[in-house]
């Protein structure tokens, strides 16, 4: 465990594969920005690959005033121990207060192994992050300055906030979409410090072979507009009509947990804290009841049609424009006034 550095940095694992960034790592720059600032230290970004020094001037645009780069041949590929031996390493020499982590596969494989070598608390896959204080009333301490670690706990029906006071670096990692991506900097400028770090013939004893990547079937992410079906909808064979809904309008197609679980659509469709945080300029909601867990992967969305045939449905709270009604009738209705229009 690192003694608690308060003035330590704040630190973002740069994810990168094939010599891109993750976008999840852009978005928790700016976050990781924010916090650096509020807690007036330098933000820092540590960069582990091979032949991706380059990459260190796009997170200097998104925030960071330090990039760790470690360039070695054993990290041109994920591996966990060598990945793990680098944060670690990191970790020792520099003492940042808090490190990031964006909750890919990565990111959910790396950090619980650098968290326990460095017997440092770690909070997954939170929603939000923020700067506070906790009141110890047993030993009447406050500590300032905490890394707030917030998520949803019980199946999302509360939001719990937590906090590692004693044990550091805080540490955590964050949902993908959840934070915004900023647009990034290009003429900011920050310093790039290049690392080494040795590997045990333990650490380098896994080789990768062969790779074999499998396309995503859906970006959510990046749809402009996104037509969503849930529980609502009734049977895989009505899911039809959110599909042709979609097309209509040149949109993706989503769903909630209850579709998924009931077997209309699979998980990569899937909108709300369990799935996909999209904020599309417009989501049309179809036969979603609007559970807390859904609202919070959706609600940021610029414009939000939903149709449901219960008034007191919770997802008319967040739409701007709301049709209560059977969606077997209305879906219909709409994709022939569009294709009329067309």
């Amino acid at each position: 465990m690192i003694s608690p550095n308060r003035k330590g940095e704040v630190w973002v694992f740069a994810e990168q594969e094939d010599g891109r960034i993750n976008d999840v790592t852009l978005e928790l720059c700016g976050k990781a920005r924010e916090l650096a600032d509020t807690l007036c230290v330098k933000m820092g970004a540590v960069l582990p690959g091979w032949n991706v020094r380059e990459l260190s001037y796009r997170l200097i645009a998104h925030g960071a005033d330090r990039v760790y780069v470690t360039h070695d041949t054993e990290l041109e590929y994920y591996r966990t121990l060598p990945y793990a031996r680098v944060l670690c390493e990191m970790i020792t020499r520099h003492e940042p207060q808090i490190v990031i982590y964006g909750a890919t596969p990565i990111g959910r494989d790396l950090a619980p192994r650098v968290a326990s070598e460095m017997k440092a608390g770690l909070t997954a896959d939170c929603t939000d992050l923020e700067i506070g204080e906790y009141e110890d009333k047993k030993n009447k301490t406050v500590h300032k300055n905490l890394l707030l670690q917030i998520r949803p706990a019980f199946g999302g029906n509360i939001i719990a906030t937590i906090i590692n006071y004693d044990r550091w670096p805080q540490m955590a990692t964050v949902r993908e979409g959840v934070m915004r991506m900023g647009a990034g900097d290009p003429s900011r400028s920050g310093e790039i410090i290049e690392e080494s770090v040795e590997f045990s013939d333990f650490e380098k004893s896994i080789r990768v072979v062969e790779r074999h990547r499998e396309a995503r079937k859906v970006n959510l992410k990046a749809a402009r507009t996104i037509v969503a079906g849930g529980g609502g909808v009734g049977s895989k064979d009505n899911f039809q009509l959110i599909h042709d809904l979609a097309g209509a309008i040149g949109g993706a197609v989503g769903a909630s947990r209850a579709a998924v679980d009931g077997g209309f659509i699979d998980k990569t469709h899937q909108v709300g804290q369990t799935g996909t945080t999209v904020r599309p300029a417009l989501y049309i909601a179809c036969g979603i009841s609007g559970a807390v867990q859904h609202r919070a992967g959706m609600e940021e969305s610029a414009k939000i049609i939903a149709i449901n045939w219960d008034k007191e449905a919770p997802i008319f709270s967040v739409a701007h424009y709301g049709i209560v009604g059977d969606l077997n009738k209305i879906v219909p209705m709409m994709i022939k006034a569009i294709k009329e229009r067309a």
